[in-house]
């Protein structure tokens, strides 16, 4: 029989804890949970009030993965959902908004994907996202050189770019807006990919074929768009490890050279918080939004 945990005065099955998920270092579904209870505030502030696609993993790293947005059989009732519009009609998503809902979320196992707009105010960004993915012999450090050029150029407009780690083999830029259209933010996340591609020739391209990615860094600015998602700050990752979505300072992209200065583990994040807090703050404080430039 499961046990049960309360959390926060929900009662919850947390089970298998002591499945190992990701084999090369034996890395386990009770740590995986301890994980995202240590790391709940940030976490939470970054999934509250977007609905959640589950990209889930039930049998670890090497595993059947499969992606999934409908609220899962069996969620229980005082989970927030919410009713979000789709190609075919609506449909429910999950609102993870607090720890307990974030915890049975967590022992589905699954990596959190979120759209760059809140519930309630569908298709009206309040974030700008540009995934660059590193084309093999590219790496992250090929990233980190668009990054800083990109950063520079958002900042031009009088916008302030935020970095983190796919948490695979690339880079996340974010840049917190003021609520616009998504069909705006996605023809100006376009302008700076097609720019990116015009000043750093033959390092980068904005388009999605396979066969002009080779040694380039695709900037996809595609995930703008309001049916896209993203893989959302501070989730763990379906990998050879378990390896984090993790905020960076703009000093470490400064400084890579080796692919693997940038890659962070569940492990690591606590001692991140410690030192650096939450380098994401910017993005959820109203204060600090933006506009594009017209």
């Amino acid at each position: 029989m499961t046990p049960m945990t309360e959390v926060e005065g929900r009662r919850l099955a947390l089970s298998n804890l002591d499945k190992v998920l990701y084999p090369a270092g034996g890395f386990t579904k009770g740590q995986l949970l301890h994980y995202y209870a240590i790391t709940a505030e940030p976490v939470l502030a970054q999934l509250r009030d977007r609905p959640v696609s589950f990209l889930r993993y039930p049998d670890g790293a090497t595993g059947q993965r499969f992606f999934t947005k409908n609220v899962p059989p069996g969620t229980p009732a005082w989970v927030r959902t919410a009713e979000v519009p789709h190609s075919s009609g609506g449909q429910r998503q999950v609102v993870v908004q607090d720890l307990p809902s974030l915890m049975w979320a967590a022992n589905l196992v699954t990596e959190f994907h979120t759209p760059q707009w809140r519930d309630g105010a569908y298709a009206r960004a309040d974030r700008l996202v540009l995934d660059l993915d590193p084309g093999p012999p590219a790496t992250v450090v090929e990233c980190c050189e668009v990054a800083l050029w990109l950063r520079e150029r958002l900042a031009a407009d009088g916008l302030d770019a935020y970095v983190k780690t796919s948490g695979a083999k690339g880079l996340h830029l974010l840049v917190g807006l003021e609520p616009t259209p998504s069909a705006e933010v996605s023809a100006y996340a376009k302008r700076l990919a097609v720019a990116a591609e015009r000043e750093l020739s033959g390092l980068v391209t904005h388009r999605m074929a396979r066969n002009l990615r080779p040694g380039k860094v695709f900037v996809d600015f595609s995930q703008n768009a309001a049916a896209k998602t993203t893989a959302a700050p501070y989730t763990l990752r379906a990998g050879p490890e378990p390896t984090v979505s993790a905020p960076l300072t703009w000093a470490e992209a400064e400084a890579c050279r080796d692919p693997g200065e940038l890659v962070v583990r569940a492990e690591d994040l606590a001692g991140r918080l410690a030192h650096h807090g939450d380098l994401l703050a910017p993005l959820y404080d109203p204060g600090r939004a933006a506009r594009l430039p017209r």
